[in-house]
């Protein structure tokens, strides 16, 4: 049986609430589950102690007999020093996608005829002034 440390979603509409759980992967989220061992209050403010409940020594034997924490759970138990997380890098999350890469070209061209169109309109308006100075 693979074990999994999960949430499990609680709370009505727009208010959720999660308790942190010992289940099989094959069950549903919100389906049943072997043991409770916390609780997840994401509505509460990030420094609150009633954020995030653990029962630590149950965690630890849970995780002594095989489960394994998903990653959101994972992130609780780095906070209180449980295991370890491997800190994560994506480096092309912030790049932007094709079509943004298209809209920014289109505007860059644009700056530039405009810029174009511009020089060209103050040169010819100088043309004339010189030629009217030399005659």
């Amino acid at each position: 049986m693979a074990l999994k440390i999960r949430l499990s979603r609680g709370g009505s509409k727009k208010r959720p609430f999660y308790r942190v759980v010992v289940a099989d992967s094959r069950m549903p989220r919100d389906g049943r589950y072997i043991e409770k061992v916390g609780t997840y209050n994401p509505l509460l403010p990030k420094d609150s102690e009633e954020r995030v409940n653990l029962v630590e020594d149950r965690i630890k034997h849970w995780i002594s007999k095989g489960a394994k924490p998903t990653d959101r759970v994972l992130r609780f138990l780095a906070e209180v020093g449980i295991m370890e997380r491997a800190p994560r890098n994506n480096p092309n999350k912030a790049k932007p996608g094709t079509k943004a890469l298209e809209r920014i070209e289109e505007k860059k061209q644009k700056e530039e005829d405009a810029k174009a169109a511009a020089e060209e309109a103050k040169a010819a308006a100088e043309a004339p002034a010189e030629e009217a100075a030399a005659e």
